[in-house]
């Protein structure tokens, strides 16, 4: 349970003594549950977001923007930006970021079907959406200079999250706060 992502001791622990607790018939239709998930569930062709279809939901739907891509790290950042209700264009999930520390270039990522992709449908916008680490500014940099001469490439802004006191932020949030300013309406 602990090589969950966000599993510390104590919960795994917690989680593996609940389990244990449960009548079997549950604990098989989880581990069953988990199996099915695993076989059913696999990748959209287009965008590379999680899909139990070939194609997933939001590139079979036409009344997607067509002319705006998004591009995230993977597909969590891609159930965020749809929770915002925001985002009316398709995505494009890269499958993590840059990282050479970590064994991770660009050929493990899904960047040549990104360039693929937009230089075939040509659309108006891509709009780089990558936490700013140190990985993600290097993948940003990277696909940017790879879609420039394709299409505009923007990016996201990065700041102060909203009740946040600029007190307690960290001076490069500040500074991202301050880059990332527009006028007021």
């Amino acid at each position: 349970m602990q090589r969950l992502p966000g599993v510390g001791p104590k919960t795994a622990q917690r989680l593996a003594l609940h389990i244990l607790k449960r009548p079997e018939t549950e604990v098989e239709a989880l581990a069953q549950a988990l199996i099915e998930a695993k076989k059913q569930v696999g990748l959209c062709s287009v965008c590379f977001h999680l899909s139990s279809e070939p194609v997933c939901e939001i590139c079979r739907n036409v009344n997607r923007d067509n002319n705006t891509i998004c591009v995230v790290a993977d597909s969590r950042d891609v159930i965020a930006l749809e929770k915002t209700r925001e985002f009316k264009g398709k995505y494009h999930v890269l499958g993590g970021v840059i990282s050479p520390i970590d064994g991770i270039g660009p050929e493990q990522l899904t960047i040549q079907s990104l360039v693929r992709r937009v230089s075939q449908q040509q659309p108006q916008e891509v709009i780089l959406a990558i936490s700013p680490s140190v990985e993600g500014e290097t993948t940003t940099l990277y696909v940017g200079q790879l879609l420039k001469p394709f299409t505009k490439v923007t990016r996201i802004a990065f700041g102060l999250p909203v009740g946040g006191d600029l007190e307690y932020a960290d001076e490069v949030t500040l500074a991202k706060a301050l880059e990332g300013r527009r006028e007021l309406d």
